[in-house]
């Protein structure tokens, strides 16, 4: 391949390059040229330390690994004329295994004349399965193979939890309305003082009214 796509270490594109040259370029910076995409137009080499990569990818699977969780297949055996302390004790266990998130596999094996009656055992993995329903599901129907009835459970998927609780919401009694303060009447406003009546005027005589002054010369007889 006479040209490539050339990345650089810090993943910045250096554009379409000669080999020689992103060889070279590598070379300086005491890295490798690796062909991180083969099939492209041009091919897309990266400039890297091959060797600092392969060993934080190791790293990333041994964490992946760790973190992985494992299911196994937990077998728990009943038989027909199991007693209920019995029967109580290992319904416990299929409960604590599928806590723990493993698959439970639930058998029943007939013995002697117990093969004459096979409902018997048929109601008591039933009874297993009822009794398991709430954290349960089946992954396998009971199916009876030979001797052995037997069946499949595995833990219910867990239902999505939302930011608000579960527990039902109780309604808040209404809160009282606000007092509003009440003054008495005489404080809101000053009582107005009396205004005293005004006295009668005294009549006034006609006799002691001055005459008017006419204001015109009396004319004097001549002689």
């Amino acid at each position: 391949m006479p040209n490539v796509r050339l990345v650089g270490p810090n993943g910045e594109m250096l554009g379409v390059v000669q080999t020689r040259e992103a060889q070279r370029q590598a070379d300086q910076q005491g890295m490798d040229l690796v062909e991180i995409s083969p099939n492209a137009e041009p091919p897309v080499c990266k400039i890297m330390d091959f060797g600092k990569f392969r060993y934080e990818e190791s790293i990333r699977q041994k964490q992946g690994r760790k973190n992985a969780t494992r299911v196994q297949i937990k077998e728990v055996k009943f038989h027909s004329g199991v007693e209920d302390n019995d029967l109580q004790t290992k319904l416990r266990h299929i409960r604590e295994f599928l806590g723990e998130g493993h698959k439970v596999k639930v058998t029943l094996q007939y013995r002697g004349r117990e093969n004459a009656h096979k409902e018997l055992g048929v109601q008591v993995v039933q009874r297993v399965i009822k009794a398991v329903d709430d954290i349960a599901m089946l992954e396998q129907q009971p199916r009876l193979l030979g001797r052995v009835l037997g069946c499949v459970l595995v833990p219910r998927p867990a239902k999505p939890t939302s930011g608000k609780s579960a527990q039902p919401s109780v309604p808040k009694p209404p809160r009282p309305a606000p007092a509003t303060p009440t003054t008495p009447a005489a404080a809101a406003a000053p009582a107005a003082a009396p205004v005293p009546a005004p006295e009668p005027k005294a009549a006034v005589a006609a006799t002691d009214i001055p005459a008017p002054v006419s204001s015109t010369p009396k004319e004097t007889p001549q002689t």
